[in-house]
């Protein structure tokens, strides 16, 4: 049998530490392979002082490869994930294959700027840019940790790291 591959985004440094660790041990134990993506190789550090190293670069990963993509939050994603082409692309293939998207914290933002969260139930850190950008991409707003609609999960913050990572999960088995 294949090895089922999540491919797990974070921004290259300023990602936070428990919207990557918590879920990609959800993802391990469940038996997934966690590939690491990002803008460039090397190490990737979180604001708490973690790291991980990169495995492929964003433009190279292809959808086809991966039953889901989570990219993790932190105030990197708004500096290198939000209005990255390549992600936007590489996420609409991925839902268009039927793929499980998903970001957590503020990457949700990432979602919605590919496109994909127009009447779209979703959740997102409540930071005043992120909300504003949820909404002018006609995403339906919810005030939970975890929501889920169709294959897109979106998770609002560090506490629910392990929820969002359990919810990935169960919408790739679904």
């Amino acid at each position: 049998m294949e090895t089922k591959k999540i491919l797990m985004i974070v921004a290259p440094e300023r990602f936070r530490d428990e919207e990557f660790f918590e879920p990609r041990d959800v993802f391990e134990q469940n038996g997934y392979q966690v590939v690491v993506g990002s803008t460039r190789l090397g190490k990737a550090t979180g604001v708490k002082g973690g790291d991980v190293d990169v495995d492929i670069l964003i433009d190279d990963a292809s959808a086809n490869d991966y039953d889901a993509i989570a990219i993790s939050g932190g105030g990197g994603s708004k500096a290198f994930l939000w209005d990255n082409p390549k992600l936007h692309a590489l996420l609409n293939d991925a839902s268009a294959k039927g793929k499980v998207v998903s970001g957590i914290c503020i990457s949700p933002v990432v979602l919605a700027k590919a496109g994909l969260l127009n009447g779209k139930a979703a959740c997102v850190f409540p930071d005043d840019e992120a909300i504003s950008e949820m909404e002018k991409a006609g995403a339906n707003l919810k005030d939970e940790a975890v929501v889920k609609d169709g294959k897109i999960i979106t998770g609002n913050g560090p506490e629910c790291a392990a929820e969002f990572g359990e919810t990935v999960v169960e919408a790739i088995e679904e």
